[in-house]
């Protein structure tokens, strides 16, 4: 039994192991077959063991083996270069042991990346080898112990000196039949008198007994405990044998298929039903554990939708593999799946969510230009809307009233548009309708006027009857048409607002008429150009507020424009126009270093102890003076590189994730603290941020609206909150409004949150004083 116990540990073993004679393999364990590349024992035993050690290495590892002169000698570790099959090399730490015989040896082969995990498991390994020893006990005919080797010492806790002469029995705390001969089972006790569970094989042998005890007390605790485990485990597992019956099946198993125990138990494996994500079911010979019994292919990870007998449909995501893969004749198989129902609805949801406008449940503008990107070169009509004097209603009813007037006005222009028209809501008042079906002119200000028509009837809201109306920018593409789904927003935009100066109420094409509203953008952008170096720019701050504290523990720097002619520019204005050139980088490079100034000063002065939030925009990120100026930032100015926390919006992250992840992981290397702002405004997954190491998850304000009267929102930003928490982010929300949604907000611990309740972005001098 103990080269049966060394033989299973040393095949289970993670580690690579193989045995050479003269240097030609003889055995190869299922991790070195892994290791070689090799799909069976036959690529690799056989040839020599020089074969796959690199040139460069083998005097090292061959010069090793010259020194082991005794059977379990084992070498020093020694680094090498290997070569598997397909050619391919990798580094790893070997250890060679001379075993009894001819020239054989052992070898452990382990990666060098996990060389500390590793060695662990090399030290557990060879420590366990060393307590599954058996006993090997020689007496007389009448049972006096001759002979009480060192692992019957370890095993009874008797010495060889206290056990010779004495009668066997007595010392194993049980009686023996010595002339009954074969392998029985058998509970021994220790000096001490525990119990040991004992495996006792007798052999008559000249004028006495041999018995060999194999001590499997750890082993049976061991597979107890493996059934326990098993039984406790939230994934269900089948066992179905070579027939293809199910012979096995743990508890979670069956509460995920509604099935008893009893009636699973020599049950069909095919009587399950499956379904693909596709809605096919699958056959009985498509059935993931036939297939691995078939072909002994595992399967990993496989999604499928499952019928229970009551009727409802449980999504599990399921992987089938051999029960013994050293063994394939028996072609037993292991099946193991996870309920990943609710998973899934919550994925699917925050999908839904990341596309969708949360109040009205449109498309938003994500989806929109989405679909606009990827629409076929056909003739499509782009209608920009935006409700007249919505302000008023906000203003004097509040925004909630405001809020249901925006749910409405979603609801009509949906019935009113046709079934293949998307209709979107882009953010504040301002909604899109995208046909495909009216595209002549005469028809579209037909549909026009239908949608105008349709926000016109009253709205019946706190008593009183509210009419409203819109203005349309119309936008018409042609086959040909070269625009961007950006730029037919823009132009949309632009006609809208040419329509507001007639005198709202009304539509208007895009035209080349409107060329002069585009030359009065380029005025206002060579105008930034000029308040770059004309000190008009300068930075306010808004507080970030620990909800579990109250204190303000972060800042977060905007830009202001103050225009000598026009006073107050809205950033909303001049930063889309600052990210359409060259200039948000200069502006961000200005602002970056006048805002470490000023918080490092703050920090330093009044003992302050802050972090800094600076936006960096995707046009930043495409810089390559980026990471040189936020390192030059935080040198001329002292400001701590993790009191510095750079905030990117999700969609910048999202254009092109391996470039950003690549800029990340430069700011990253200076010690900077990285955000994603804006989250649920584009396509973006835990999963994909997680490859982006971020500190910081700012959920969109569009998710905080609403919060403490839509349950459906509160819920949302509860998954959001826990996800984010499960990989280690912190959470901030944005725009938070009311002294209920900052007890919302803490109550689903959320950790930090900013907005206009918490304060205002107002000057350093009014914020800190002076």
């Amino acid at each position: 039994m103990q080269a049966d116990s060394l033989a299973e540990l040393v095949e289970l073993s993670p580690d690579a192991i193989c045995v050479h004679e003269d240097g030609v393999l003889t055995y190869a364990n299922r991790a070195a077959l892994e290791t070689f590349a090799a799909r069976s024992a036959d690529e690799v035993v056989g040839r020599r063991f020089t074969d796959f050690v690199t040139e460069d290495s083998r005097a090292a590892v061959v010069g090793k083996l010259a020194q082991l002169t005794e059977p379990g000698q084992a070498s020093e570790p020694v680094e090498a270069l290997m070569s598997r099959l397909d050619g391919s090399k990798f580094a790893v730490e070997t250890v060679s042991v001379r075993l009894a015989g001819r020239l054989a040896y052992q070898v452990v082969m382990r990666d060098v990346t996990a060389k500390k995990a590793a060695a662990d498991a090399l030290r557990y390994q060879a420590a366990l080898v060393s307590h599954v020893s058996d006993a090997l006990i020689a007496t007389t005919g009448e049972g006096v112990v001759t002979s009480w080797n060192p692992a019957a010492e370890a095993v009874y806790g008797w010495t060889s000196a206290e056990a010779v002469g004495r009668r066997a029995s007595e010392l194993v705390g049980a009686s023996l039949d010595l002339r009954g001969g074969g392998v029985t089972e058998a509970v021994h006790r220790r000096r001490d008198g525990a119990p040991l569970a004992v495996r006792v094989s007798a052999a008559e042998m000249n004028d006495g007994y041999v018995l060999v005890c194999a001590d499997e007390t750890a082993r049976r605790r061991a597979e107890q405990n493996y059934r326990t485990v098993v039984a406790s485990l939230d994934e269900g597992v089948l066992v179905m044998g070579p027939t293809g019956l199910i012979e096995a099946a743990n508890p979670a198993a069956c509460r995920i298929l509604g099935v008893p125990e009893a009636d699973l138990l020599g049950v069909p494996c095919h009587t399950l039903v499956l379904f693909t994500e596709s809605g096919r079911r699958l056959p009985p010979d498509e059935m993931p554990s036939v297939q691995t019994r078939r072909s002994g292919v595992t399967h990993n990870g496989l999604v499928v939708r499952l019928r229970r007998p009551d009727g409802r449909d449980v999504w599990v995501s399921l992987t089938s593999r051999l029960l013994s893969p050293d063994d394939p004749s028996t072609r037993a198989v292991v099946t193991s799946f996870t309920d990943i129902t609710e998973t899934r609805a919550i994925s699917a949801q925050l999908a839904h969510d990341a596309t969708h406008d949360p109040l009205t449940r449109l498309a938003n503008r994500t989806l929109v230009l989405t679909r606009l990107d990827v629409r076929a070169r056909g003739e499509v009509t782009v209608l920009f809307l935006d409700l007249d004097k919505f302000k008023v209603i906000n203003d004097s009813l509040g925004h909630s009233v405001g809020d249901q007037v925006l749910r409405i006005v979603g609801e009509r222009l949906r019935r009113s548009s046709g079934r293949d028209d998307l209709v979107g809501r882009l953010g504040g008042d301002e909604f899109v309708v995208v046909t495909g079906e009216v595209t002549e002119p005469g028809e579209v200000r037909a549909l026009a006027e239908h949608l105008r028509a349709a926000l016109a009837e009253p709205i019946g809201v706190l008593g009183r009857q509210l009419h409203l109306d819109a203005s349309i920018g119309v936008v018409l593409v042609g086959h040909a048409d070269p625009r961007s789904a950006e730029d037919l927003l823009r132009d949309a935009d632009v006609a809208m607002y040419q329509a507001k100066t007639l005198g709202r109420g009304r539509h208007h094409f895009f035209d080349v008429g409107l060329r002069e509203r585009m030359q009065r953008r380029l005025r206002m952008e060579q105008d930034l150009r000029d308040a770059v170096h004309d000190g008009q720019l300068w930075p306010v701050y808004q507080p970030v507020v620990d909800l579990r504290t109250g204190e303000m523990v972060a800042v977060e720097a905007l830009l202001r424009w103050t225009h000598p002619r026009h006073g107050a520019i809205s950033p909303a204005e001049f930063i889309p126009l600052a990210e359409e050139s060259d200039l948000i980088n200069v502006i961000g490079k200005e602002m970056l270093r006048a805002t470490t100034r000023e918080i490092a000063a703050r920090r330093r002065d009044q003992g302050l102890d802050l972090t800094l939030k600076v936006n960096l925009s995707a046009r930043q990120l495409d810089d390559p003076h980026l990471v040189p100026a936020v390192q030059d930032a935080l040198a001329g100015t002292g400001l701590p590189a993790g009191a510095l926390c750079l905030e990117v919006t999700e969609s910048a992250l999202m254009r092109d994730q391996e470039a950003a992840a690549e800029v990340l992981a430069s700011l990253r290397s200076l010690g900077v603290l990285l955000a994603i702002d804006d989250f649920g405004t584009g396509y973006s997954s835990l999963a994909q941020l997680r490859r982006l190491t971020l500190d910081t998850l700012k959920i969109d304000r569009s998710f905080i609206t609403g919060i403490a009267e839509s349950r459906d929102a509160a819920a949302i930003v509860t998954s959001i909150i826990a996800m984010a928490h499960a990989v280690e982010l912190t959470v901030i929300a944005e725009g938070v409004e009311s002294a209920e949604q900052v007890d919302l907000l803490r109550s689903l611990g959320c950790d930090q949150a900013q907005g206009y309740y918490l304060g205002r972005p107002v000057p350093a001098a009014e914020l800190f004083g002076q």
